[in-house]
């Protein structure tokens, strides 16, 4: 499948792997589009799964919409089970890296019935996020989410010439940075993208709630965007049932592991989906995988 539909928006879809494989949709974070995945997706499809990554609303050519009620999270959430459908699946396993990560959280509580596993990367439980920025620099590091709110001027640094430097300073890879600096300056592309941060205002409504699935939450140590605080926190917004198989795996790395730690990713992916290790631990417990060779 190349692309799906929903309420008159046309959502782009790459769909790789073994055709009968094991369900995994990944969702990508902001700037980036669905290529942020692909130093992943080998090494799933060489574990038997298949993977459904699209180019979220805001992102996809066929799917911009400007106004920003129109990024509430229901809507986005809505968007996923939409492609769930459509590829003809009742469940899949579901990987989110920053704002995907946080859909994710919200898929997990939301839907769970649609999902049989969550891996997320670098973002914690909004809770727990919220909870940190009271107690923790969490409230500096976040500075540009209230940036982002002013009309324009987010737009015109999006699209300027710097923004491929500003994205390798926060430790992006050169090549992806290039890549999605050039993908924000196509028409109405740094809008899309921005929404996803002007619609929060109108998702105060929406609980993401605890998650009930089992959740695997991979953090990077030196990520400059999302603290420890908020990270370490995040398993208690896991229901009781599911406590015991959490877990918080923490790298030596910043914030944009689907490009630089694919395979410490992968793994942890795989893991997730095959439910190794599952059984009696103690939540949060930072469990270090095994290096790249």
């Amino acid at each position: 499948m190349r692309r799906y539909t929903r309420n008159g928006l046309s959502f782009d879809v790459r769909d790789t792997g073994p055709d009968n494989g094991t369900p995994v949709i990944l969702l990508h974070g902001f700037p980036q589009t669905s290529s942020s995945w692909l130093k992943v997706e080998p090494q799933l499809h060489s574990a038997g799964l298949r993977t459904l990554a699209p180019d979220q609303r805001g992102y996809s050519p066929g799917a911009r919409p400007l106004p920003r009620k129109m990024y509430t999270l229901s809507e986005l959430m809505d968007d996923v089970l939409a492609l769930l459908d459509a590829v003809g699946h009742k469940s899949a396993h579901l990987v989110g890296h920053d704002w995907g990560g946080g859909l994710a959280w919200a898929l997990a509580g939301q839907h769970a019935d649609r999902f049989r596993s969550v891996t997320v990367l670098s973002t914690p439980h909004p809770s727990a996020l919220a909870k940190s920025w009271r107690n923790s620099s969490q409230g500096l590091k976040s500075w540009y989410m209230g940036a982002f709110q002013f009309p324009m001027l987010p737009e015109a640094a999006l699209r300027g010439t710097r923004t491929e430097q500003m994205l390798i300073r926060s430790g992006m890879p050169a090549e992806a940075a290039q890549r999605d600096a050039r993908r924000l300056r196509q028409p109405n592309a740094a809008t899309g993208a921005l929404n996803w941060y002007r619609g929060m205002p109108y998702s105060r409504s929406t609980p993401v709630g605890r998650a009930k699935l089992p959740l695997t939450l991979v953090w990077g140590s030196q990520d400059p965007f999302l603290g420890r605080a908020a990270a370490e926190a995040s398993g208690d917004f896991v229901v009781a049932n599911y406590r015991p198989n959490y877990r918080f795996v923490e790298l030596d790395a910043g914030h944009w592991l689907p490009e630089t730690n694919p395979d410490q990713v992968a793994q942890a992916i795989i893991g997730r989906v095959n439910g190794d290790g599952d059984g009696p631990r103690r939540p949060r417990r930072t469990i270090p995988l095994r290096p790249a060779d």
